[in-house]
């Protein structure tokens, strides 16, 4: 199981920091007169979280239940989808009035990293 994460752990530690300063920097001096609902560490610590449990879980499906990968793939998007909900709740409820900013700078970051999750995704699924 280790040599299946190790190559993800390489890359998407670098990747995160990479895009965690980019909007950090971003938001400090593009959009600095912009109050956003939710910090920036908020936002990342939930993408990175929850995309390396979801991979990991990944991995353990490919290692114990080769043929359900794909599926697994499947369901774990859908429970990022469902987090993504609930944890945009507070901002959906409130009575801030700027949101379209904070929705922008949830769902860049959110793409970003469904995208690298697929492609180590379907790295997986093509070793065996």
């Amino acid at each position: 199981m280790k040599e299946k994460l190790l190559p993800f752990i390489k890359q998407f530690i670098p990747f995160s920091i990479l895009l965690f300063v980019s909007q950090l920097l971003i938001t400090r001096f593009l959009f600095a007169e912009t109050p956003f609902y939710y910090s920036v560490y908020s936002v990342y610590a939930f993408h990175f979280i929850l995309t390396f449990l979801l991979y990991l879980f990944l991995v353990f499906v490919n290692v114990t239940f080769f043929d359900k990968t794909g599926y697994t793939f499947l369901a774990t998007g859908i429970l990022k989808m469902m987090a993504s909900v609930v944890f945009l709740l507070p901002l959906i409820q409130s009575d801030f009035e700027e949101k379209i900013p904070d929705v922008g700078a949830f769902f860049i970051p959110f793409f970003l990293f469904l995208l690298f999750e697929t492609i180590h995704s379907v790295r997986l699924l093509n070793q065996e």
